[in-house]
């Protein structure tokens, strides 16, 4: 009994470390979504509901620069490239010109921008999902009982690199200064000489980038895209944030990976019907013990946010 029991669990743990490693994987996607939407809502205090859809134009763009035969690496600067732009003319149609409006306002003109944004790609490239050939990007290396596909960690490693790039931009640059004047008070900073429009317009595009990036990753490790990609994965990111901590962009590090590997491990033990009802319900929770997030703090270092 104990030695035919040896291998049942020797193999329950090789399958918990798999999911671990997809888990991760999958949270990567989630910490840049959830970055995306808390470096706009830490500086302007709006949520950016087309963001969503910058993350399935990414993953667009970058399928048809993959299908052109271009490398992976042109791949992900193109879709970053076409969802900065994208962000950049959101700031500019959608939030600049209701700035002073009250914050639901340009939030729902995000959330209209989505959607027309939705209809846009659903007429160039259709509403039926792309796919590219499954052997495409499906090498895996052998690591001890397990294997890690190298798309998986192409994923993890350009979201560690992405999220290492944004911390050096906020913390060491003369940007990232300007972005933590404006998110502190937007007045003071514009006395100082900070030009508070050009940090919005800074935020929105490196919102963008990141979204673009998530999205050329994650459609490329599933070898998959639909139109509809950016509404579940945009409100999965959006509970990442509010998790993390709304306003705090570092939140993301630590809750992108809980949720990843909570929604993996739940598919892969308890069924995907239950992967939605795992994710908010602990969002839900956070928000009743702890509204402020895991990493938010009191109301009183606002100024810390970003």
């Amino acid at each position: 009994m104990l030695w035919a029991a040896k291998p049942f669990q020797e193999d329950l743990g090789t399958m918990l470390l798999q999911q671990l490693v997809n888990g991760l994987t999958l949270g990567a996607v989630y910490t840049l979504i959830a970055l995306s939407f808390s470096l706009v809502m830490g500086i302007l205090s709006i949520l950016n509901l087309a963001i969503g859809e910058l993350f399935m134009l990414g993953g667009y763009l970058g399928f048809a620069l993959i299908a052109a035969h271009l490398p992976l690496p042109v791949a992900l600067l193109g879709g970053m490239l076409g969802a900065a732009v994208m962000g950049i003319v959101i700031e500019k149609v959608a939030y600049q010109p209701l700035r002073d409006a009250p914050l639901i306002t340009p939030m729902l003109s995000t959330l209209g921008f989505s959607i027309i944004l939705q209809n846009v790609v659903t007429n160039v490239w259709g509403s039926d999902p792309l796919q590219l050939p499954s052997e495409l990007f499906d090498t895996r290396i052998p690591l001890g009982p397990i294997s890690i596909g190298v798309m998986q960690l192409v994923v993890i490693g350009v979201a560690v690199v992405l999220v290492a790039a944004v911390a050096f931009l906020i913390q060491k640059t003369s940007a990232g200064r300007a972005l933590r004047a404006v998110a502190e008070n937007r007045d003071v900073a514009r006395l100082l000489g900070v030009s508070a429009g050009r940090v919005t317009l800074l935020a929105f595009a490196i919102s963008g980038a990141l979204a673009g990036a998530a999205g050329v990753l994650i459609s490329l490790h599933y070898a998959a895209i639909t139109p509809y990609i950016g509404v579940d994965t945009g409100l999965k990111a959006i509970a990442v944030m509010i998790i993390g901590g709304t306003t705090r962009v570092w939140g993301a590090l630590l809750a992108g990976p809980l949720i990843g590997i909570a929604e993996v491990l739940t598919i892969a033990y308890g069924g995907s019907q239950a992967r939605d009802l795992v994710v908010y319900g602990l969002m839900i929770l956070i928000l009743l013990l702890r509204p402020q997030g895991l990493l938010g703090g009191a109301r009183s270092d606002v100024g810390q946010r970003v």
